[in-house]
């Protein structure tokens, strides 16, 4: 019975597969919502599904993390393999892989400080860059209205005044109260997620930059 119900759900997954997964997926590395992503597919699929995918995808590939940057972690991630024998026939086959992330770090913490540091578009793109993108930023929607939950002054719709449509979209897409502490890395758009939300004390939170080691509370 175990077999069966992993074979019924190798052919639903390899089915999504085939219309659509990879599809959603490189919309998500493009940088597009949930919301957009649904809106441009040629195959109708239900917006929790794109958002399940997404997730899942963020995770698999180290866009999301669900325990502090540079802890040791082994994932993993099992596929199915569709194969033929010499009669032509299909089946497949479970294939399980391990991927381990880097080691655990012991990061420098450091508090930013404007009349310091300057101002935080500049000094989040310099980090950046000093860390070859290797950066994640801490998000927890649980208790939004504490300023060491990583966002502040958040209404319980999760409106976001100072994000403009394609930002909200994107952290709506993929967040809710519900989630526990999330640590998503810091490309181009989070990068201008958080500026934004911190110019308007919207944000305040941890940022983590692996190659140097530094943990800057915002």
């Amino acid at each position: 019975m175990e077999e069966q119900k992993y074979f019924k759900q190798a052919i639903s997954n390899f089915t999504f597969e085939a219309a659509c997964g990879g599809a959603i997926r490189h919309l998500a590395d493009l940088g597009y919502s949930v919301k957009q992503i649904e809106e441009q597919l040629s195959y109708p699929v239900p917006y929790e599904k794109v958002q399940k995918t997404v997730w899942e995808y963020f995770l698999e590939n180290g866009i999301l993390l669900l325990e502090e940057p540079g802890k040791v972690k082994i994932q993993e991630k099992a596929d199915y393999v569709k194969e033929y024998n010499k009669y032509g026939k299909a089946s497949f086959r479970r294939v399980v892989s391990q991927k381990e992330e880097a080691g655990e770090i012991h990061f420098k913490e450091k508090h930013f400080d404007r009349e310091r540091d300057g101002d935080i578009s500049g000094y989040l793109t310099k980090k950046c860059n000093e860390n070859e993108m290797k950066a994640y930023v801490l998000l927890n929607f649980t208790a939004y209205d504490h300023a060491e939950s990583g966002l502040a002054k958040v209404s319980p719709q999760m409106n976001f005044p100072s994000l403009d449509t394609c930002q909200q979209d994107y952290i709506n897409g993929l967040f809710d109260k519900k989630r526990g502490p999330v640590y998503h890395k810091i490309n181009a758009l989070m990068r201008n997620i958080i500026i934004r939300l911190y110019e308007n004390d919207n944000y305040h939170g941890k940022c983590y930059f692996i190659k140097t080691e530094e943990m800057i509370i915002l």
